[in-house]
């Protein structure tokens, strides 16, 4: 493409950019980034052609080097080739994650991170003194999404002080985070795979291992000491363990690897997708007064200022889910 470098000079391959090429290539349009060949589908017609008809071409993502080491791929609901193994993680999603039934109970759980949330930004304001310009609200959307992740999957909150583990967890997750964000030389063009040369498939080697390696810990003290008996709820921790498959169109068992991998994986995509969203939310509404007006006077009319806001009152509050959609439209939160 001639006009290749005029889209991308900064080197960063935004929505915006990409949305630009579809006014001169078209809904479907076909980039050799290196070595690796990308199509960009840019309409709701395309897309929902290429999903019913041509669904299993696309059913494997391709796997960034840096994402191959601790063979963290093949366990990954995210990155696991399309098989019997991926259908089994994939139900165990939707069946005892994702059901009305699962989501309405874990609700305690997440107004509890929610009024954490709060609490943490109420005492932080507080302690501000005159030279303060704002608070950084990103970094209390990803503690209070991780601790709401520490909760569904473990039980557990893992940034408190008495958790040592969660904290070291936490800080290994976001480094790993950083790593696997960045742009692989290696993945571009192949044969500078066994150079590494930008050292991110070293650095991701210790970080990731060491999530990894947290997590199994986490593991191997449930499996040693079971569910408290007080507890009547199943954690997905639970669930991971206790998974019977047919060995036919599912696994058998998940491995005790499998498992880290996934409570890994739970905490990295769930954690920053989630806060990345509110945060960019947050962002536009300030950048828009007369959007951030009519949240306020919406939020007013159906909550009013006596009692807090409840899951039960989204749908009555249309304008608040159009600024959700339209913040995931111009900042999605990960690339698929």
């Amino acid at each position: 493409m001639a006009n290749f470098r005029k889209y991308f000079r900064s080197g960063n391959i935004t929505t915006p950019k990409l949305a630009g090429l579809r006014d001169t290539y078209g809904d479907v349009v076909w980039l050799n980034l290196g070595y690796i060949g990308t199509m960009v589908v840019q309409s709701s017609k395309a897309a929902a052609e290429l999903f019913k008809n041509h669904d299993l071409s696309f059913s494997d993502r391709s796997i960034h080097e840096t994402m191959r080491v601790h063979q963290y791929n093949e366990s990954s609901l995210s990155l696991a080739p399309y098989g019997p193994y991926w259908r089994s993680l994939r139900r165990l999603v939707t069946v005892d994650m994702l059901t009305m039934k699962r989501i309405n109970e874990t609700v305690p759980i997440r107004r509890k991170c929610v009024d954490d949330l709060l609490l943490w930004i109420e005492e932080e304001a507080r302690g501000m003194d005159g030279t303060a310009t704002g608070l950084e609200l990103g970094r209390f959307f990803f503690l209070a999404t991780f601790n709401m992740i520490g909760n569904l999957m473990l039980s557990r909150d893992l940034l408190d002080p008495q958790s040592r583990k969660g904290s070291e967890f936490f800080t290994a997750m976001r480094i790993s985070m950083e790593s696997s964000g960045h742009t692989n030389f290696a993945d571009f063009f192949p044969w500078l795979k066994w150079l590494d040369p930008q050292g991110l498939k070293k650095r991701m080697e210790v970080d990731l291992g060491k999530s990894i390696e947290i997590a199994s810990g986490f593991v191997k003290e449930r499996m040693r000491q079971g569910r408290a008996e007080e507890s009547k709820r199943k954690d997905f921790l639970d669930v991971l363990l206790e998974f019977q498959g047919d060995g036919k169109d599912e696994a058998t068992k998940i491995s005790e690897k499998g498992i880290n991998i996934f409570i890994t994986e739970m905490f990295m995509a769930a954690s920053e997708t989630t806060s990345s969203t509110m945060e960019w939310a947050m962002t536009e509404l300030l950048r828009s007064p007369e959007s951030m007006t009519k949240v306020k006077a919406e939020l007013g009319r159906v909550i009013g200022e006596k009692r807090k806001l409840e899951e039960s009152d989204l749908d009555d509050l249309p304008y608040l889910h159009a600024v959700v959609k339209e913040t995931l439209r111009l900042h999605p939160a990960a690339p698929f």
